[in-house]
């Protein structure tokens, strides 16, 4: 059964991400982040995101999201994202439970973006003792839709949260589909741009499990808001990490993963990184291929029951289609169920592509889409 266009979390792990594990698995090294291979993490982050840039392994994508929240917040903190994004929808409530932070969302358009009149509204808060009082803004990227945000909008958004006074985090599970898309490196749509806080995924370009929140060091876009986010951050991660259970004894291995998807730091300084070493690029550009291969195939199947309804940038495809369609289509291929369509009995659907969809695959999954409709 064709499983994997449900989500690129379901693909397997990269064979040179295991290769990186098994490596890791020789010998004995210290615990809790204290190993080479987190060390070698530290250096290659520094070289991709610029000096004094922070990396910090944890286990998975919530808790980097938890833990950057937390850590450029106070208790009694907002965080401003849209109703769509991750933390607010898949999350379980895990910022509000684990976190104690309210999520002020805003409603997202078409393209499932923030905009920086999105962040104005909430000014008006601040000060208020009866108001969560609004400290970060989340920005997700590529977006839940699968959209892409460019780096000028990143610099708005950026530039609009810190004359605010608010921080800005970057929920990065995505980060790698969306350069490929723009065809950046990841240093330009996160510390150019003025991000603070960084959750940086791994899983679902390949790796097996483990991602990082990385606390940016200062350049050119800091200003004073968000230098002062950025110091509190990197002083309360390590505590956090470890109170929120997010501290991984054997943390060799997640790092290890990182370092097999960035390029080891050993082989890349100082120049310029070979393609065959940025694994990252190529895992997401193949995803992204896929998925345009998969659009093309759907809009040429001719039929008026399926629509594609949003633009294909990063690695998932969205389209409606009658509910009884997608019911017959699921039976073959598994996929998830986005919101509902134009009329109740349609529904909008998401299919997602990965680093390891073949093209086969992908002409397989559009053989079993006509022969559903």
């Amino acid at each position: 059964m064709l499983s994997q266009f449900a989500s690129d979390n379901y693909a397997p792990v990269h064979p040179l991400v295991i290769q990186a594990i098994q490596e890791a698995n020789e010998e004995y090294a210290p615990a809790y982040a204290k190993d080479l291979w987190t060390e070698n993490l530290d250096e290659r982050i520094e070289e991709i995101f610029g000096w004094g840039s922070l990396a910090f392994p944890v286990l998975n994508g919530t808790g980097a999201n938890v833990i950057g929240l937390m850590s450029g917040s106070q208790r009694w903190g907002g965080v401003i994202a849209t109703d769509i994004a991750h933390i607010n929808t898949d999350e379980n409530g895990a910022p509000e439970r684990v976190g104690g932070l309210k999520l002020l969302t805003v409603k997202a358009g078409q393209d499932g973006k923030l905009k920086p009149e999105d962040l104005e509204r909430w000014h008006h808060d601040v000060g208020d003792v009866h108001r969560a009082q609004p400290r970060l803004v989340s920005i997700t990227q590529a977006t839940e839709v699968g959209t892409v945000y460019h780096p000028e909008e990143l610099r708005e958004l950026c530039e609009t949260a810190h004359d605010l006074g608010f921080g800005v985090h970057m929920d990065g599970a995505r980060l790698v589909n969306a350069a490929a898309y723009l065809g950046t490196g990841l240093r330009d749509q996160v510390t150019e741009v003025g991000v603070d806080i960084l959750s940086l995924g791994a899983a679902k370009n390949g790796g097996m499990l483990g991602e990082a929140v990385v606390v940016l060091g200062p350049n050119e876009a800091t200003t004073v808001a968000s230098a002062e986010v950025r110091r509190l951050a990197a002083a309360a991660i390590p505590y956090l990490r470890k109170s929120t259970m997010q501290l991984a004894s054997k943390s060799r291995f997640i790092s290890a993963q990182l370092l097999a998807l960035l390029g080891d730091p050993a082989r890349v300084a100082g120049v310029q990184v070979p393609l065959d070493q940025r694994l990252w690029l190529k895992n997401a550009r193949h995803a992204n291929a896929m998925a345009q291969k998969l659009r093309l195939g759907v809009e040429s199947l001719g039929s008026d029951e399926v629509k594609v309804t949003r633009v294909t940038e990063a690695n998932a495809v969205f389209a409606t289609l009658p509910r009884e369609v997608a019911e017959r289509l699921r039976g073959k291929v598994p996929f998830y169920d986005w919101a509902d369509g134009e009329t109740p009995d349609r529904v909008e659907v998401r299919w997602m592509c990965s680093w390891c969809t073949t093209e086969q695959e992908v002409e397989s999954f559009l053989k079993h889409l006509a022969a559903a409709l």
